[in-house]
């Protein structure tokens, strides 16, 4: 009888185990679920997002020669800058086609300068070396001369990148990027006055 008891409690010992065993293991998988279902959900809000670079005009802006007549009214200058892509916000790489840059007077172009294609690494800048040619030659009926007279000579430059952020090797999403930046030149110290960039 005694044994009997026994056997009867070693089963139940046993069954009790093997409930505790599975209990034990769903804990484990649904830890797991959770677990990726975070890595997955932080995976596609921060990593697999894609942002618009950025493309503007660096400030760094150094004079190779800047000639104005204001009784003209006329202007030519010669500078080197660097134009900056930044693709600091993405987590993959950024393949650009070649295009470029259109440096303007009240809506008159005064001088181009071409951007040859390329790549900015991930979480990156590039920093593209150019020199940049402007003449007035093409202005008419304005009010450029007031503006030389004056001191300061306002200019636009913009531009377009179009291209794509290849995330991960698999996921690649078309991304255009504009540069839109007025520049304010001090025509009496032939300098830099402000550059601003949206």
């Amino acid at each position: 009888m005694a044994w009997k008891t026994n056997d009867a409690e070693s089963l139940q010992s046993s069954d009790e185990l093997k409930r505790q065993k599975k209990i034990k293991m769903a804990i484990y998988i649904t830890i797991f679920v959770v677990f990726q279902i975070i890595v997955i959900t932080t995976m596609s809000l921060t990593v697999m997002k894609v942002k618009t670079p950025k493309f503007r005009l660096g400030s760094n802006i150094n004079f190779q020669s800047f000639e104005s007549v204001p009784a003209a009214p006329s202007f030519d200058m010669k500078f080197t800058t660097q134009i900056r892509i930044k693709n600091s916000a993405n987590w993959g790489s950024y393949k650009f086609n070649p295009a470029n840059v259109t440096f303007q007077y009240q809506g008159t172009t005064v001088g181009v300068i071409d951007i040859a294609k390329g790549k900015v690494g991930w979480l990156s800048t590039i920093k593209r070396n150019v020199e940049v040619s402007l003449s007035s030659s093409a202005i008419t009926g304005s009010n450029l001369g007031s503006e030389l007279g004056s001191g300061v000579l306002t200019l636009n430059s913009i531009g377009r990148l179009n291209g794509k952020v290849a995330i991960m090797f698999i996921m690649k999403k078309k991304k255009a990027t504009n540069m839109n930046c007025t520049i304010a030149f001090d025509v009496a110290a032939k300098t830099l006055k402000s550059l601003e960039c949206k």
